[in-house]
């Protein structure tokens, strides 16, 4: 494996892919992006040295030319799809791309001899938590086709490294959060379904109001609380991550969180605090399958990578995100 071949980033074009995009071009790597701009953004990439590709990651042929056209050292993906409620309705659309479709990817490295993954996993694995903050040995049980569809690619890894040789990395992301500290790129969904740019699009006048789903929690105020991870340090894990495997360690799975919880109510009090805005606030019934609480333990990520969250100030988080809603460059994606 040469260590200045180029980073195949699957899905690099999206909300988190394109903050990790910018950091491995920051850090001199080569870097190629494969997505099929479904819920990415083309534009998302505005680093001119990265060569990008629009294809799909369950596209054999695709990948064939992929690998053969570019020399691949490692590759991380993105590309699944994230819409809970969704993955419910239409469990078909998403053990087909984030199964399915992986299981694809991971042939063609195989038979293209590339063998180092980096896999974008879920505290969704572990479902209804039975006690927080959560670790790395707590059951994974997940309760909707989304959490289900990543922990079964876990297994598939697991079974691919034991089979094949193959080393990975399964991060177990929290809440992702925030945007570039620049405010050239963001989070930009479509539909919307994240809290945190709701909140703000509400303080923007975007929207009416942000509904709180749920008061009667057994929690402090009453909502529920979660870990609010900022992009560019989950970005910063996938690049860690890529040194230690090539560095010879073994295949490994870790949490990525801050430790931190906020509740709904106390992030749109801070999210006020923010924009100097008021944000209409409506009082709504629980949604199924939101757990009251959950919180990373990442001391593993830690004793493995050496990382931590360096953003783990709230207010910090939001003005990121603030500055990437009310500035000139939301809305051109």
């Amino acid at each position: 494996m040469k260590k200045d071949a180029a980073i195949l980033v699957v899905g690099g074009a999206g909300y988190i892919g394109s903050h990790t995009v910018r950091q491995l071009v920051a850090a001199g790597r080569k870097v190629v992006v494969l997505d099929n701009l479904v819920y990415g953004h083309a534009d998302a990439l505005v680093d001119d040295a990265v060569i990008f590709i629009e294809g799909d990651l369950g596209d054999r042929a695709v990948l064939d030319r992929v690998f053969t056209d570019h020399a691949i050292s490692a590759v991380m993906h993105f590309a699944a799809y994230a819409y809970v409620g969704e993955s419910v309705t239409d469990p078909a659309k998403y053990y087909g791309n984030n199964l399915a479709a992986p299981i694809v990817l991971l042939d063609a490295m195989r038979d293209h001899g590339v063998e180092v993954f980096i896999f974008s996993s879920t505290c969704a694995t572990y479902g209804n938590p039975q006690y927080v903050p959560i670790d790395e040995q707590h059951p994974q049980n997940p309760i909707n086709p989304y959490g289900a569809s990543k922990l079964m690619l876990e297994r598939v890894l697991a079974d691919y490294s034991h089979a094949y040789g193959l080393k990975y990395a399964a991060l177990r992301y929290f809440n992702a959060a925030g945007c570039s500290l620049d405010g050239l790129i963001g989070e930009d969904h479509n539909p919307e379904t994240h809290l945190i740019p709701l909140v703000l699009e509400a303080a923007a006048g975007v929207r009416e109001h942000i509904t709180v789903f749920g008061t009667d929690y057994p929690t402090p105020d009453g909502s529920c609380i979660r870990d609010y991870i900022h992009v560019n340090d989950l970005a910063r894990a996938h690049i860690l991550a890529i040194d230690r495997l090539r560095g010879g360690a073994d295949s490994f799975k870790c949490n990525l969180g801050t430790g931190i919880g906020h509740s709904v109510k106390e992030l749109i009090s801070a999210a006020e605090r923010v924009t100097g805005k008021s944000i209409k606030v409506v009082l709504g019934e629980r949604r199924e399958g939101d757990p009251p609480e959950l919180v990373a333990a990442p001391a593993l990520a830690k004793e493995l990578l050496g990382w931590e969250a360096e953003y783990k100030d709230l207010e910090m988080i939001l003005k990121t995100a603030w500055a990437w809603i009310s500035g000139p460059h939301k809305g051109h994606f």
